[in-house]
């Protein structure tokens, strides 16, 4: 089996120094849609370096985000078809915020290992600490099909109960043409993105937009909509992704606000609402 659990789950962590820049900020910012209209002063402030803050879920490329996906499908123990790989869900606590720039060691391994029968779940995990202490925590759940079915733990459901009523706050956001091609140079090489005959393999009809590029883009419109434009202010970031975004798609953004917390879900408008991100919560001061 390409899978072996116990050795995936045994083996040694990876360490490695990331460093980012202020470039690499605004390179992401504008990846997930930053910066319309040009001149407007809350979109400066993800454009601008003079008033430059980050967005929390730059972290999940922050130092090309290594080690991540990539990186933990080559640990020992995992040799699958990159081919087969999905991207799960995500799940990003923040220790404190995230500087412009700095220097930072991140360490990965493989937190789990779960058989789902008809596909193998990985949970990555990667702990980023600079100078100053713990800065973020990331879990990647990553689905590998056909790679299910040894008997392993089936691991926790990662659905919730959907919110109830109406949504406080609708949004929509028409993504670009060339979106992935624009979010990918932040690190996210999968030629999945990018390369119509590989999403063919896979299964896709044309090259699809990167999961975390939609989650970037949902934690912005929450983010801007409903906590002031505070990017301190989250503290917590999890979603399921139910369904692929394609490129030059409208994504509708639904929003429940409670005291600490903000429940979305996300849809693809011009596939009758087709769900693309689910079980999706931003906890927060």
């Amino acid at each position: 089996m390409p899978i072996d659990a116990a050795k995936a789950l045994a083996a040694e962590p990876r360490s490695g120094e990331i460093s980012w820049t202020r470039k690499d900020v605004l390179l992401y910012h504008l990846g997930i849609g930053a910066g319309v209209p040009a001149t407007d002063p809350d979109e400066l402030r993800y454009t601008l370096e003079s008033r430059l803050h980050v967005l929390p879920s730059f972290a999940t490329v922050a130092g090309a985000g290594s080690p991540g996906v990539i990186s933990g499908l080559s640990m020992p123990g995992v040799d699958v078809d990159l081919a087969r790989v999905l991207h799960g869900g995500q799940t990003l606590t923040l220790h404190r915020p995230l500087p412009a720039e700095g220097t930072a060691t991140a360490t990965g391994r493989i937190a789990a290992v779960y058989d789902k029968g008809s596909a193998a779940v990985l949970v990555m995990r990667t702990d980023v600490a600079d100078s100053e202490g713990p800065l973020w925590t990331n879990d990647a759940q990553i689905f590998v099909r056909g790679e299910g079915g040894w008997g392993g733990d089936r691991g926790p459901s990662a659905r919730r109960e959907p919110p109830t009523g109406e949504p406080d706050r609708v949004v929509e956001r028409r993504l670009r043409e060339d979106q992935a091609l624009l979010y990918r140079l932040s690190g996210d090489w999968n030629p999945l993105h990018a390369d119509p005959e590989f999403a063919k393999l896979a299964g896709f009809e044309r090259p699809i937009l990167h999961g975390l590029c939609t989650y970037g883009v949902t934690l912005k419109a929450v983010v801007d909509t409903l906590l002031g434009g505070d990017v301190s202010r989250v503290r917590s970031y999890a979603t399921r992704f139910a369904g692929v975004v394609y490129p030059g798609e409208t994504l509708r953004i639904r929003m429940w606000a409670s005291e600490a917390s903000v429940r979305a879900a996300v849809s693809a408008v011009e596939r009758d609402d087709a769900p693309v991100l689910a079980d999706t919560i931003v906890q927060h001061s």
